[in-house]
């Protein structure tokens, strides 16, 4: 009978079999750590520019040493941030606009989304109202201000009007343009099979129309944020613009610049924890998301 000689090392039949388990959680680890160095090259990566834009500041203030109505130190404005908190002076202004932009994207959202698919819908009349919508578009909302004061004075409804204005156009105007760029054989081919309308909106032009109803999101939202503080700076009552022109008013530079930091930082929340997810969320769940 031959006998069977091993190497030193070899696996043997009557050896254990490789933990796949083990394995498989190895690779499962690897996945993450690879997945969390990705995100903190990816924050990093973000940060930079801020950082050399602090450097620029920090470094013009200490060789040019500027009057403080002019310029301040970096410091100036960090010890500000913390006046305005243990006052809270801050974070009351910070709702306030918060709240108020809310109330306009709310409008705009229930408004503009069902209003741009109608007109988009008909070839016609998309046709027809594209006109008018780049018209009212290119007017922004500042320049309503004047006449939105004579008609409803240094009221809380001028901000609220103009806010709205800005945010509805823009999302009338790309849901629209989404709904027109939807290739009709998708919707032929949903009648062929005997699909209402309401069904044929709901898996095709609402999926389809989507990244246009998100740009004129975004859009609607920035021009709104702008035209809010332009509205504070005028009609007062609170709110950031309110917080940076009573600032510039009383000469605290620092508190304009805190003031000009803060709607930075508060747009980068809202679009990076608000608007991306999700967009993100409802193109991965209609499965337009390409790897």
């Amino acid at each position: 009978m031959e006998r069977v000689i091993e190497a030193p090392g070899s696996v043997g039949l009557g050896s254990q079999p490789t933990d796949s388990k083990q394995i498989t959680r190895d690779l499962i680890e690897e996945h993450h750590r690879g997945e969390r160095n990705k995100r903190a090259f990816g924050i990093l990566r973000a940060l930079l520019p801020f950082a050399a834009l602090l450097a620029l500041w920090l470094g013009i203030h200490t060789i040019f040493d500027p009057s403080p109505t002019k310029l301040v130190a970096p410091s100036k404005v960090v010890d500000a941030f913390f006046e305005s908190i243990q006052e809270g002076v801050l974070p009351a202004y910070i709702l306030q606009s918060l709240q108020r932009l809310g109330f306009g994207v709310i409008i705009g959202i229930v408004v503009g989304i069902p209003v741009g698919w109608l007109l988009g819908l008909d070839k016609d009349i998309a046709k027809a109202a594209e006109p008018t919508l780049r018209f009212f578009n290119a007017v922004s909302g500042i320049a309503w201000l004047p006449l939105m004061i004579s008609w409803f004075g240094f009221t809380e409804r001028t901000i609220s009007s103009i806010i709205i204005y800005t945010m509805v156009f823009p999302v009338v105007f790309n849901t629209m343009v989404g709904v027109r760029t939807v290739p009709p054989v998708l919707r032929d081919a949903m009648r062929s099979m005997g699909a209402s309308w309401p069904r044929i909106i709901k898996d095709v032009y609402v999926p389809g129309s989507f990244p246009s109803v998100m740009t004129g999101l975004r859009l609607g939202i920035g021009f709104g944020w702008r035209a809010l503080i332009a509205g504070e700076f005028v009609i007062g009552g609170g709110g950031l613009g309110f917080f940076i022109f009573d600032a510039r008013t009383a000469g605290v530079i620092e508190r304009v610049m805190l003031g000009m930091i803060v709607l930075g930082v508060l747009w980068l929340m809202i679009d990076r924890l608000v608007l991306r997810p999700v967009e993100e969320y409802t193109a991965t769940k209609w499965g337009m998301v390409r790897q």
